[in-house]
């Protein structure tokens, strides 16, 4: 069944609280902005066999389309908020980098494929 204004499947709710998933941390360890983009720094490959929850497991699976943190929210099914822990977490431990959105001489198109994706994250939200 769909959910009227969001032209997906209803998500069945979670068991889990989201807040739980980051031991009750609201804060990142690193500041991360919501249009920061997030790419592997291994193999996905080589992270099979480190023992990692399935939601940053699916970050990682998500990491190789470089997306915005907004856009892994939406993807995993995490407030913005927690998204943002995982995802420093990753960073930390040497799973993920932060890509740089933008160079100073973006163009207007870069910068507008920006703004639509992180919007499209934030409408996913």
């Amino acid at each position: 069944m769909d959910q009227p204004g969001r032209g997906g499947a209803a998500r069945e709710p979670s068991l889990v609280r989201p807040y739980s998933l980051t031991s009750g941390r609201t804060m990142p360890a690193i500041d991360i902005a919501l249009e920061a983009l997030i790419a592997p720094l291994a193999d996905l490959l080589e992270l099979e066999y480190i023992e990692l929850s399935n939601e940053a497991r699916s970050i990682l699976s998500l990491s190789s389309n470089s997306p915005s943190v907004a856009e892994i929210a939406v993807h995993v099914g995490v407030p913005v908020g927690v998204a943002r822990v995982l995802v420093a977490d990753l960073v930390e431990a040497g799973h993920v980098r932060i890509q740089a959105t933008l160079k100073e001489d973006a163009s207007d198109a870069e910068r507008r494929e920006l703004i639509e994706r992180v919007l499209s994250g934030l409408r996913g939200i």
